[in-house]
């Protein structure tokens, strides 16, 4: 979700069902208090999709699209708990990734999300779903890869 929607570890805890509507995921971010409609298609539609079958399968009466196996809402401590073991298993299962698995946090999910967006549809598109006013912002301080530039023959 967090990779997904491009959002920070706070406002992806706080996505609830209910922010579903007229096929947007609508989000009122922490920090900055600007509101985004994410479009609900693609690989969100799935995921969203998922969840909402995961639910039917418990007994679960919070408004939450993040929770755990007890359908308790993660905490942000919870998360990182969750994100720590994923990445030890990864990184057992890609020995020749071990140490960039090991430097991955949480929070360059933003920054590869802004990356993809970026190369799909451009640095306005990145801008826009990270929730900034000016794409300098995105450019400064997510966008990682480079432009992509064709060479000179």
């Amino acid at each position: 979700m967090a990779y997904l929607t491009g959002q920070r570890p706070a406002d992806t805890l706080k996505m609830k069902a209910s922010d579903i509507a007229n096929g947007f995921l609508l989000v009122d971010q922490g920090k900055t208090q600007k509101k985004l409609r994410i479009s609900v298609t693609g690989e969100l539609a799935t995921v969203l999709g998922r969840i909402v079958v995961r639910k039917a399968q418990h007994k679960i009466e919070n408004d939450q699209l993040l929770m755990n196996g007890d359908g308790k809402v993660f905490t942000l401590p919870a998360l990182r708990s969750h994100f720590d073991r994923a990445k030890i298993a990864a990184a057992k299962k890609l020995p020749e990734l071990a140490e960039d698995i090991k430097a991955f946090r949480f929070y360059d999910l933003r920054a590869k999300a802004a990356d993809d967006t970026s190369d799909d549809r451009g640095d306005q598109a990145a801008s826009d779903l990270l929730g900034h006013d000016n794409v300098k912002t995105t450019q400064r301080h997510y966008l990682r890869r480079g432009k992509i530039v064709e060479p000179t023959k």
